[in-house]
C-alpha cells in the first residue's frame, strides 16, 4: 500500500507524560459529553467515577450553543434522528454543553484524582479558554474535521491532536492531516468513527481502522458509538491504540448521550478487556512460552506398549506413539516396525534406538 506523506508527524504521541501508539498499552478515554445534564455536581461525580474505572483520560466538550450553531427553528436546524428527533440544534446544544465557568473546577477535580482531562474545542475562543487552563491535548470532533481553520488553530498550540473521522471521506481525512502538518503540528492521532447514535455493530467497518493504520503510519484508534464494548476490543486487535467511549453514571437513562454510553462497571470491564487484548497480541514467536514449558514432557513419543522378548519384532501393537514425551521421537515409528528387539523390554519403557537390533 502506498502511504500518505505525514511529514513531520510522529509515530507515537505523548499526553501528560503518557506515550500512546502501537507499542504501548491502549489509551482509554471516558467521554463525558453532555451526560452531566447541566448539573456541575453531576459533572464532578462523573469525573470521580471515571477516575476509578482505570481510564487513561477523561474528555469534556468546550462550546456554547451560539459558538456551534444558530438559534433558529428552520427545518435544517431541526434534528430528524430518532434519538433527538424534533429538537432544534440550539436546544440540544444548550442542554448538552459544559458551561465555561465550570471548566476550572473540572480540571481541578481530575487533577485531584491524578487523571488527565482534556477537551474537544469547537471554535477558536474555546481553544483560548483551554489554553489558559493548560489543557494537555485537543480532540477534533467528527463534525469539525472539515473546519480547517479550527484544526490549524489547535495544531499551532503545539499540543497533541486527536481527530475523529465520522462521515469523512479519505480525501477529507487527508486534508485534515495536511492542515495539522501545515500548522507545524508533530503529534496527531486519528480515530476511526461512525457518527451514528448509536452505531449498529454492522456499520462499524473496523477494517477502515486497520487501513488508516497502514496508510498514515501514525497512532490510530476508535471513537465508538456502538453498544457494549465489542468494537472497542476488536479495534485493538486491528492496531488501535486509543479507544474513546461515552461515559454515564449507573442507571442513567435520561442524559443526552445515555443511550450509547457505558456506566462505570461497563467501562471498567472494557478497560480491562482492551488491555488483555493488547497483551494477548504479543509478537510473532515460536519459542516456548513460560506457561507451557512444564508441558513439553507430555507431548507424544514412542513407548513400549506390551512386554517384548529379546529378538521379538516391534509391531504397531507393542510400540506406540503415546504421551508422555520422554521416549524416541514419533518420526521413527515406521522405521522401527518389523525390526527385532535387542533386549527384553517391559511395558511402559520409553523407547530408545539402542533397543533395536540394526
Amino acid at each position: 500500500m502506498k502511504k500518505f506523506d505525514v511529514g513531520q508527524l510522529h509515530k507515537s504521541i505523548n499526553i501528560d507524560g503518557v506515550d500512546i501508539g502501537e507499542n504501548y498499552q491502549p489509551y482509554t478515554i471516558a467521554e463525558l459529553s453532555g451526560n452531566h445534564g447541566g448539573d456541575i455536581n453531576k459533572a464532578l461525580e462523573l469525573i470521580d467515577a471515571a477516575a476509578k474505572t482505570g481510564a487513561s483520560a477523561i474528555k469534556i466538550q468546550t462550546y456554547r450553543p451560539d459558538t456551534i450553531t444558530l438559534d433558529h427553528d428552520g427545518p435544517e436546524f431541526v434534528v430528524k434522528d430518532k434519538l433527538w428527533q424534533g429538537r432544534t440544534l440550539y436546544e440540544l446544544y444548550e442542554e448538552a454543553h459544559t458551561p465555561w465557568h465550570w471548566h476550572e473546577a473540572l480540571f481541578a477535580r481530575a487533577k485531584e484524582h491524578g487523571i488527565t482531562l482534556f477537551s474537544s474545542p469547537f471554535d477558536k475562543t474555546a481553544i483560548d479558554l483551554l489554553e489558559d487552563l493548560n489543557c494537555p491535548a485537543y480532540k477534533i470532533a467528527s463534525f469539525e474535521i472539515t473546519d480547517i481553520g479550527l484544526i490549524q488553530y489547535a495544531a499551532k498550540t503545539g499540543k497533541p491532536i486527536i481527530m475523529s473521522t465520522g462521515m469523512a471521506t479519505l480525501a477529507e481525512i487527508e486534508e485534515a492531516v495536511t492542515a495539522v502538518k501545515d500548522a507545524g503540528g508533530t503529534q496527531l492521532a486519528i480515530l476511526h468513527c461512525v457518527s451514528g447514535y448509536p452505531t449498529p455493530i454492522a456499520d462499524c467497518n473496523l477494517s477502515t481502522l486497520a487501513y488508516l493504520h497502514q496508510y498514515l503510519d501514525i497512532p490510530v484508534g476508535l471513537s465508538d458509538h456502538s453498544l457494549a464494548d465489542t468494537a472497542a476490543i476488536a479495534s485493538v486487535a486491528l492496531g488501535g491504540s486509543i479507544i474513546e467511549k461515552h461515559f454515564k453514571m449507573t442507571n442513567d437513562t435520561t442524559s443526552v448521550d445515555a443511550a450509547f454510553s457505558l456506566d462505570p462497571n461497563e467501562f471498567s470491564r472494557m478497560v480491562s478487556a482492551v488491555k488483555n487484548t493488547k497483551s494477548a497480541l504479543g509478537e510473532p514467536s515460536f519459542r516456548l512460552a513460560k506457561s507451557e514449558q512444564d508441558n513439553v514432557a507430555f507431548r507424544r513419543s514412542l513407548y513400549i506398549a506390551e512386554d517384548i522378548k529379546e529378538g521379538e519384532l516391534f509391531t504397531e501393537q507393542n510400540l506406540r506413539s503415546v504421551r508422555p514425551g520422554l521416549g524416541l521421537h514419533p518420526r521413527y515409528l515406521d522405521e522401527l516396525i518389523g525390526k527385532p528387539a535387542k533386549q527384553t523390554l517391559t511395558k511402559g519403557t520409553p523407547m530408545k534406538l539402542e533397543y533395536v537390533t540394526q
